[in-house]
C-alpha cells in the first residue's frame, strides 16, 4: 500500500491512488488530516489548473507547501480532483 511518510510520520496512505507525471496522488480520505495545514500558496499547470498547497506540521515541526492538490482540475484531469501529492522531502513508499 503506497504510503507518504515525513518526519518519520505516515501523513497518508491507500491502496487508491492515482499517478501523474510520476507523482502518486492520494485521495482526500487516505489523509491524516491532523498533520495538515491549509497554506495560500497557489500554482498553475497548464493541463491540470490551479494547484493548492498544504504545509506538513508534525511535533512541532512544518515542512512549509510540501503537498499540493487540484480542488477544480481541467477536464483531462478530472481523476486527481482533491487528490494530494507530495514533494520537499516527503518520501513515498510503494
Amino acid at each position: 500500500m503506497p504510503k507518504a511518510i515525513w518526519n518519520d510520520v505516515v501523513v497518508a496512505e491507500s491502496d487508491h491512488c492515482e499517478t501523474v507525471e510520476g507523482n502518486c496522488y492520494f485521495p482526500p480520505n487516505s489523509l491524516h488530516k491532523e498533520f495538515f495545514r491549509s497554506s495560500r500558496t497557489t500554482s498553475i499547470c497548464s493541463w491540470k489548473g490551479e494547484a493548492r498547497y498544504y504545509t506538513l506540521e508534525i511535533n512541532g515541526k512544518q515542512n512549509p507547501d510540501s503537498a499540493w492538490y487540484y480542488p477544480e482540475p481541467k477536464a483531462e484531469a478530472q481523476n486527481i480532483k482533491g487528490y494530494v501529492a507530495f514533494w520537499k522531502g516527503v518520501k513515498v513508499e510503494q
